[in-house]
Protein backbone atom coordinates (compact mmCIF):
# COMPACT_ATOMS: atom_id res chain seq x y z
CA UNK A 1 0.00 0.00 0.00
CA UNK A 2 3.04 2.25 0.27
CA UNK A 3 3.35 5.03 -2.27
CA UNK A 4 3.13 8.76 -2.69
CA UNK A 5 -0.60 9.24 -2.07
CA UNK A 6 0.05 11.90 0.54
CA UNK A 7 2.76 13.98 -1.09
CA UNK A 8 2.65 17.55 0.15
CA UNK A 9 1.32 16.60 3.60
CA UNK A 10 3.61 17.43 6.53
CA UNK A 11 3.53 15.78 9.94
CA UNK A 12 5.24 16.67 13.20
CA UNK A 13 5.72 14.18 16.03
CA UNK A 14 6.54 15.68 19.45
CA UNK A 15 7.81 13.20 22.02
CA UNK A 16 7.05 14.26 25.58
CA UNK A 17 9.19 11.69 27.38
CA UNK A 18 10.80 13.03 30.54
CA UNK A 19 14.18 11.73 29.37
CA UNK A 20 16.54 13.73 27.21
CA UNK A 21 18.40 11.89 24.45
CA UNK A 22 21.47 11.86 26.71
CA UNK A 23 19.51 9.77 29.24
CA UNK A 24 18.92 6.99 26.75
CA UNK A 25 16.18 5.23 24.86
CA UNK A 26 12.63 6.57 24.79
CA UNK A 27 10.01 3.84 24.73
CA UNK A 28 7.47 6.39 23.55
CA UNK A 29 9.70 7.23 20.59
CA UNK A 30 9.97 3.55 19.70
CA UNK A 31 6.20 3.36 19.23
CA UNK A 32 6.02 6.75 17.54
CA UNK A 33 8.60 5.62 14.98
CA UNK A 34 6.20 2.90 13.79
CA UNK A 35 3.61 5.54 12.90
CA UNK A 36 6.24 7.79 11.36
CA UNK A 37 7.42 4.93 9.13
CA UNK A 38 3.92 4.39 7.73
CA UNK A 39 3.58 8.08 6.94
CA UNK A 40 7.01 8.35 5.33
CA UNK A 41 6.30 5.28 3.19
CA UNK A 42 3.23 7.05 1.83
CA UNK A 43 4.81 10.36 0.91
CA UNK A 44 4.27 12.36 4.09
CA UNK A 45 7.13 14.67 5.08
CA UNK A 46 7.77 13.80 8.72
CA UNK A 47 9.59 15.81 11.40
CA UNK A 48 10.36 14.72 14.96
CA UNK A 49 11.19 16.66 18.12
CA UNK A 50 12.07 15.32 21.57
CA UNK A 51 10.86 18.01 23.91
CA UNK A 52 13.22 17.13 26.77
CA UNK A 53 16.20 17.97 24.53
CA UNK A 54 15.13 21.62 24.53
CA UNK A 55 14.56 24.41 27.03
CA UNK A 56 10.85 25.14 26.66
CA UNK A 57 9.63 27.78 29.06
CA UNK A 58 6.28 27.20 30.70
CA UNK A 59 3.56 29.76 30.12
CA UNK A 60 0.74 30.70 27.76
CA UNK A 61 2.39 33.26 25.49
CA UNK A 62 3.98 32.52 22.09
CA UNK A 63 7.40 33.74 23.26
CA UNK A 64 7.97 33.57 27.00
CA UNK A 65 11.25 35.51 26.64
CA UNK A 66 9.00 38.54 26.29
CA UNK A 67 7.49 37.67 29.67
CA UNK A 68 10.54 37.09 31.84
CA UNK A 69 11.95 33.75 30.69
CA UNK A 70 15.70 33.79 30.07
CA UNK A 71 15.51 30.94 27.54
CA UNK A 72 12.63 29.65 25.45
CA UNK A 73 13.13 27.23 22.55
CA UNK A 74 9.43 27.11 21.68
CA UNK A 75 9.24 30.11 19.31
CA UNK A 76 12.40 29.31 17.35
CA UNK A 77 12.51 25.49 17.37
CA UNK A 78 8.97 24.22 17.88
CA UNK A 79 6.56 26.82 16.60
CA UNK A 80 7.87 26.96 12.98
CA UNK A 81 7.38 23.19 12.66
CA UNK A 82 4.00 23.23 14.42
CA UNK A 83 2.83 26.07 12.19
CA UNK A 84 3.72 24.30 8.93
CA UNK A 85 2.58 20.79 9.92
CA UNK A 86 -0.73 19.47 8.62
CA UNK A 87 -0.61 16.70 11.22
CA UNK A 88 0.54 16.97 14.83
CA UNK A 89 1.04 13.81 16.88
CA UNK A 90 1.84 14.18 20.57
CA UNK A 91 3.54 11.21 22.23
CA UNK A 92 3.59 10.88 26.01
CA UNK A 93 4.48 8.34 28.67
CA UNK A 94 2.17 7.72 31.61
CA UNK A 95 3.15 8.75 35.12
CA UNK A 96 0.65 8.10 37.92
CA UNK A 97 -1.99 7.53 35.27
CA UNK A 98 -1.52 10.91 33.62
CA UNK A 99 0.38 12.34 30.67
CA UNK A 100 3.85 13.70 31.45
CA UNK A 101 4.49 17.19 32.79
CA UNK A 102 6.29 18.06 29.55
CA UNK A 103 3.17 17.06 27.64
CA UNK A 104 1.19 19.60 29.65
CA UNK A 105 3.76 22.26 28.77
CA UNK A 106 3.37 21.45 25.06
CA UNK A 107 -0.40 21.70 25.35
CA UNK A 108 -0.12 25.04 27.14
CA UNK A 109 2.24 26.38 24.49
CA UNK A 110 -0.22 25.34 21.76
CA UNK A 111 -2.87 27.24 23.67
CA UNK A 112 -0.55 30.25 23.70
CA UNK A 113 -1.31 30.69 19.99
CA UNK A 114 -5.08 30.68 20.46
CA UNK A 115 -5.13 34.43 19.88
CA UNK A 116 -3.71 34.03 16.39
CA UNK A 117 -5.77 33.60 13.21
CA UNK A 118 -5.29 31.95 9.84
CA UNK A 119 -5.80 33.76 6.55
CA UNK A 120 -9.56 33.11 6.77
CA UNK A 121 -9.90 34.75 10.17
CA UNK A 122 -10.34 31.38 11.88
CA UNK A 123 -8.36 30.13 14.86
CA UNK A 124 -4.80 29.35 13.76
CA UNK A 125 -5.07 25.55 14.05
CA UNK A 126 -8.21 25.22 11.91
CA UNK A 127 -7.52 22.88 9.01
CA UNK A 128 -4.89 20.88 10.91
CA UNK A 129 -5.22 17.32 12.18
CA UNK A 130 -4.17 15.92 15.56
CA UNK A 131 -3.60 12.62 17.33
CA UNK A 132 -1.63 11.12 20.22
CA UNK A 133 0.43 8.08 21.20
CA UNK A 134 0.76 6.85 24.80
CA UNK A 135 3.08 4.33 26.48
CA UNK A 136 3.62 3.17 30.04
CA UNK A 137 3.35 0.39 32.61
CA UNK A 138 0.04 1.36 34.15
CA UNK A 139 -3.52 2.16 33.16
CA UNK A 140 -4.31 5.50 31.58
CA UNK A 141 -3.98 5.34 27.78
CA UNK A 142 -7.55 6.42 27.10
CA UNK A 143 -7.48 9.01 29.87
CA UNK A 144 -4.30 10.66 28.54
CA UNK A 145 -5.59 10.46 24.97
CA UNK A 146 -8.85 12.10 26.06
CA UNK A 147 -6.97 14.95 27.71
CA UNK A 148 -4.60 15.56 24.81
CA UNK A 149 -7.18 15.26 22.07
CA UNK A 150 -9.71 17.49 23.82
CA UNK A 151 -7.04 20.16 24.21
CA UNK A 152 -6.07 19.90 20.56
CA UNK A 153 -9.68 20.02 19.39
CA UNK A 154 -10.39 22.99 21.64
CA UNK A 155 -7.67 25.11 20.03
CA UNK A 156 -8.82 24.14 16.52
CA UNK A 157 -7.31 20.82 15.48
CA UNK A 158 -9.56 18.31 13.72
CA UNK A 159 -9.46 14.91 15.43
CA UNK A 160 -10.34 12.05 13.06
CA UNK A 161 -11.89 8.75 14.19
CA UNK A 162 -9.66 6.56 16.35
CA UNK A 163 -6.77 9.01 16.43
CA UNK A 164 -4.93 7.53 19.40
CA UNK A 165 -2.99 4.40 20.20
CA UNK A 166 -0.82 3.09 22.99
CA UNK A 167 0.81 0.21 24.81
CA UNK A 168 1.06 -0.61 28.50
CA UNK A 169 2.66 -3.66 30.04
CA UNK A 170 1.58 -5.40 33.20
CA UNK A 171 0.72 -3.11 36.09
CA UNK A 172 3.76 -2.18 38.12
CA UNK A 173 7.48 -2.48 37.35
CA UNK A 174 8.33 -4.40 34.22
CA UNK A 175 9.47 -4.07 30.62
CA UNK A 176 8.46 -0.99 28.68
CA UNK A 177 7.58 -0.89 25.00
CA UNK A 178 10.47 -2.13 22.88
CA UNK A 179 12.56 -3.54 25.75
CA UNK A 180 14.36 -6.79 24.94
CA UNK A 181 12.79 -9.80 26.66
CA UNK A 182 14.46 -12.96 27.98
CA UNK A 183 13.30 -14.89 24.92
CA UNK A 184 14.93 -12.34 22.61
CA UNK A 185 11.66 -10.70 21.63
CA UNK A 186 10.76 -7.05 22.15
CA UNK A 187 8.05 -6.05 24.62
CA UNK A 188 4.81 -5.04 22.92
CA UNK A 189 5.93 -5.80 19.37
CA UNK A 190 3.58 -8.79 19.17
CA UNK A 191 0.55 -6.93 20.56
CA UNK A 192 -2.04 -7.04 17.79
CA UNK A 193 -4.30 -4.50 19.55
CA UNK A 194 -1.53 -1.91 19.62
CA UNK A 195 -0.44 -2.60 16.04
CA UNK A 196 -4.00 -2.33 14.77
CA UNK A 197 -4.76 0.89 16.62
CA UNK A 198 -1.48 2.48 15.54
CA UNK A 199 -2.12 1.57 11.91
CA UNK A 200 -5.72 2.81 11.96
CA UNK A 201 -4.67 6.01 13.74
CA UNK A 202 -1.90 6.74 11.25
CA UNK A 203 -4.05 6.20 8.17
CA UNK A 204 -6.96 8.17 9.64
CA UNK A 205 -4.62 11.09 10.35
CA UNK A 206 -3.32 10.98 6.78
CA UNK A 207 -6.79 10.67 5.26
CA UNK A 208 -8.15 13.57 7.30
CA UNK A 209 -5.16 15.80 6.56
CA UNK A 210 -5.48 15.08 2.84
CA UNK A 211 -9.23 15.74 2.88
CA UNK A 212 -8.71 19.06 4.62
CA UNK A 213 -5.86 20.04 2.29
CA UNK A 214 -7.91 19.20 -0.80
CA UNK A 215 -10.88 21.15 0.56
CA UNK A 216 -8.78 24.20 1.45
CA UNK A 217 -9.34 23.67 5.16
CA UNK A 218 -12.51 24.14 7.19
CA UNK A 219 -15.09 26.33 5.40
CA UNK A 220 -14.98 29.88 6.75
CA UNK A 221 -18.69 30.23 7.35
CA UNK A 222 -20.01 30.90 10.82
CA UNK A 223 -16.56 30.65 12.43
CA UNK A 224 -14.75 33.87 11.52
CA UNK A 225 -13.45 35.63 14.61
CA UNK A 226 -13.03 39.06 12.93
CA UNK A 227 -16.59 38.99 11.60
CA UNK A 228 -17.94 38.11 15.02
CA UNK A 229 -15.88 40.83 16.69
CA UNK A 230 -17.00 43.38 14.07
CA UNK A 231 -20.61 42.74 14.95
CA UNK A 232 -21.41 40.85 11.76
CA UNK A 233 -23.23 38.10 13.63
CA UNK A 234 -24.45 34.97 11.91
CA UNK A 235 -27.95 33.74 11.28
CA UNK A 236 -29.48 32.29 14.41
CA UNK A 237 -33.11 31.71 15.41
CA UNK A 238 -32.45 33.50 18.70
CA UNK A 239 -32.20 37.25 18.02
CA UNK A 240 -29.95 37.67 21.09
CA UNK A 241 -27.20 35.93 19.11
CA UNK A 242 -27.31 38.43 16.26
Amino acid sequence: MAGDNFNGIKALFINCTLKSSAQGQSHTETLMRDSMAIMEANGVEVSYLRAADHAIAFGVYPDMREHGAKVDDWPDVFWPKVAEADILVIGTPLWLGEESSICRVIIERLYAHSGQRNDKGQYIFYGKTGGCIVTGNEDGIKHAAMTCQYAMAHVGYTIPPQADCGWIGEAGPGPSYGDEMEDGGRAGFDNDFTKRNLTFMTWNLMHMAKMLADAGGIPAEGNSVPEWNDGRRFDHPNPEYR
